[in-house]
């Protein structure tokens, strides 16, 4: 069964672009990445398949049920994390998660306290006081405490620690091993390329890719950085150029024996090539429709 369908899922709010035709098709059980910069569609779409704000067309599908008619019965299956998390002034974190179980009319006080223990949350403190990263670990709990089968989450990492964020995943993993779909909204593209199977890059609202992670790192192209004095300007298939004094590394996507001729005509201490990292593939697909390609010239 699909965990996630869309089809042709439009919205738009007034005349202003949220997201346009996306065909999305997420599996149950898969650890799926939507990768985008802010603004790109990526909360938009998010809060159309929760029901938050309704499509403008196209039509979408979470384990089989509508997202519009059957909106009640999926909230019960799902948990969200929302990129910034706001809560009720005065409460203290046992109210709130209390509050969130109430909701789903579960006794989530067993899990809700495992969670608390690893993420090092004190539930006795009021939201009021806590800093930006230990509200974010309320959302967490929030979203996890009822065992979802389908958990939706919106840079959920922001504000975390470092420690924090390797526990946080940590805990995916298991629910993910355990069955849960997990669908990961992020900017962070390290995030991605170490927990997700299958990603979508999402651009000006539209999907321009959607494979395995594998695959989208998958490319001819080279980090290739050069330690000397070489002169490169006639030598195509360059991009993302960046210079020192004394080195140069860039993205290469050319003739390799072309880049050897060039680059033994000039004066080389030291030289590396590398396969580029996802961040690096991602701005492949971000390049601006009319300028820089590949074959771009140095």
């Amino acid at each position: 069964m699909d965990a996630i369908q869309t089809r042709k899922l439009t919205k738009y709010y007034g005349n202003a672009r949220g997201i346009i035709d996306l065909d999305l098709t997420v599996k149950e059980g898969e650890f799926f990445g939507f990768i985008g910069p802010n603004g790109a569609g990526k909360s938009t779409t998010i809060r159309t398949l929760l029901g938050m704000i309704s499509p403008t067309g196209g039509s979408a599908r979470i384990f089989a049920q509508d997202i519009l008619q059957d909106r009640e019965s999926i909230l019960g299956k799902t948990g969200y994390m929302p990129s910034e998390a706001v809560f009720y002034s005065g409460m203290k974190v046992r109210d709130v998660l209390k509050l969130s179980a109430d909701l789903r009319k579960c006794d989530c006080r067993e899990e809700a306290g495992k969670l608390c223990g690893r993420l090092q949350l004190d539930p006795g403190r009021k939201v009021d006081e806590l800093s930006f990263g230990n509200r974010k670990k309320v959302s967490i709990v929030c979203a996890l405490q009822h065992k979802p089968e389908l958990l939706i989450l919106d840079e959920p990492t922001s504000g975390l620690d470092p420690l924090m964020q390797r526990e946080f995943f940590d805990i995916l993993r298991e629910r993910n091993r355990e069955g849960a779909t997990i669908f990961l909204s992020s900017h962070v593209l390290s995030e991605i390329q170490r927990n997700c199977s299958r990603a979508a890059i999402i651009r000006e609202g539209r999907m321009i890719a959607c494979d395995s992670v594998e695959a989208l790192s998958r490319t001819n192209a080279r980090r290739v950085t050069v330690h000397g004095r070489v002169l490169l300007e006639e030598l195509e298939g360059i991009r993302d150029k960046k210079r020192t004094e004394n080195s140069v590394s860039f993205l290469y996507g050319g003739d390799m024996n072309r880049l050897l001729q060039v680059l033994a005509s000039g004066e080389v201490w030291d030289l590396s090539v590398s396969e580029p990292d996802l961040e690096e593939i991602f701005l492949h697909y971000y390049e601006s429709e009319d300028g820089e390609k590949e074959g771009e010239t140095a």
